[in-house]
């Protein structure tokens, strides 16, 4: 039997019934961020598996010769409905007094809704088939990371010019001249790094150029003091422009700042000759590295081909142990496999993410020491975050799921 809060009661009812009422509020305020916490931490969890275990599964392909495919969560609403009810009830005392019992009720529903977009048509070209830029690798670089790790997960080739011959050694290895040289390479800049002595710094040069006074205007030379420096010479009659830009990233192992504005503005423009994924490297003598002087491009490939060089470095095209170059200093990691991955026919007995495809289960090989693959898998879960664009499309063929 229910009251209603509204009617007559006794003394004893109305105190149990007004007390009961801050609690029903307590209750309340307690279970909705409760509830809304543990929802945002479960998606959380969730996508982050998804994201896993898709790239996981796109290696699987690769390994076994199909197509990849991927797919987007492009959207995540859910509505959160809490009900509450309260009232009192006679205690079991019998004919004893007329004690009451508060009674207290209360709902909580869950309404997701999880739009979901295959990666097709032209985002498709330009998340996966379009080759990084140089400003991505820079990015990770200078965050921390592994320049060894970064560049064999993205670095096609490495492309060299000495004495105006030109050398191309592929990240291949089935290219076995090639492979080696490139990978003694990155383990020399590895070496670079690990001493702190690795810039990876944009080429900031002072740019002018000279025009005649009587060609401009007294408003075109206000416009310009905008974006330039303008100095006029009285005896000349002319104007000169200066402009400070900032040019190319390089891998070097000195501080491009220490070169006069003129070398620099040479390196840039070798740079701007070169494609966008092209990422200079300039090792000189004198600095450290400088045992071994290198001197070229590293270039960068597309996501795509990042999972397909992992899928078939699982069986088709193993990669092999490369020992350092002679001149490079004792290094501390150098494994076979940039990321290992491990093929069973049962599923793998750990808690590690794994999927199963085409009768095998695939998943990240456990690290002996140094978290090799982990950190590898991890970059490469960053990388295809950097690839990420507007899900949300006009006409896009949208899976909408509601729960």
């Amino acid at each position: 039997m229910i009251f209603n809060l509204y009617q007559p009661l006794g003394k004893p009812k109305a105190i149990t019934i007004w007390l009961a009422i801050p609690v029903l509020c307590g209750l309340q305020g307690c279970l909705s961020p409760m509830a809304l916490d543990h929802a945002v931490i479960e998606y959380d969890k969730t996508t982050s598996e998804i994201l896993s275990k898709l790239l996981l599964l796109n290696i699987a392909r690769s390994h076994q010769h199909q197509p990849m495919h991927f797919t987007g969560v492009s959207n995540i609403a859910a509505t959160f409905n809490f009900q509450f009810n309260a009232g009192a009830t006679p205690a079991l005392t019998g004919e004893n007094g007329s004690l009451m019992t508060p009674v207290f009720g209360g709902t909580v529903s869950e309404n997701p809704t999880i739009s979901i977009v295959p990666i097709e048509g032209e985002e498709f070209t330009r998340r996966l088939l379009t080759p990084f830029q140089d400003n991505k690798l820079t990015l990770l670089l200078r965050q921390g990371a592994d320049v060894d790790l970064i560049l064999r997960l993205l670095s096609s080739e490495l492309r060299t010019t000495s004495l105006k011959q030109h050398y191309i050694y592929y990240n291949k290895p089935g290219d076995v001249k090639g492979y080696k040289l490139f990978r003694q390479a990155v383990l020399h800049l590895s070496s670079i790094q690990d001493r702190n002595n690795l810039f990876v710094e944009p080429l900031m040069f002072e740019q002018h150029w000279t025009l005649p006074a009587e060609s401009l205007t007294a408003e075109q030379l206000a416009a310009l003091q905008k974006d330039f420096t303008v100095a006029y010479e009285a005896q000349t009659r002319q104007v000169t422009l200066s402009k400070r830009v900032t040019g190319h990233i390089m891998l070097t192992n000195y501080d491009p700042a220490t070169l006069s504005n003129e070398e620099r503005i040479h390196l840039h423009e070798e740079a701007d000759q070169r494609s966008t994924n092209d990422v200079t490297v300039d090792i000189r003598p004198g600095y450290p590295g400088g045992e071994w002087p290198l001197r070229g491009v590293f270039r960068l490939r597309s996501f795509h081909n990042v999972l397909n060089f992992i899928g078939q470095s699982i069986s088709d095209s193993r990669e092999y142990d490369v020992a350092k170059y002679p001149q490079t200093p004792p290094i501390s990691q150098n494994p076979v496999n940039t990321l290992a991955v491990r093929v069973s026919d049962s599923k793998p007995p750990n808690d590690d993410i794994s999927v199963q495809y085409g009768g095998s289960y695939y998943a990240i090989k456990p690290d002996d020491g140094y978290p090799w693959n982990r950190e590898a898998f991890r970059l490469l879960c960053q990388l295809f975050q950097m690839t990420v664009t507007d899900l949300v499309r006009q006409g896009a063929p949208a899976i909408t799921i509601a729960k």
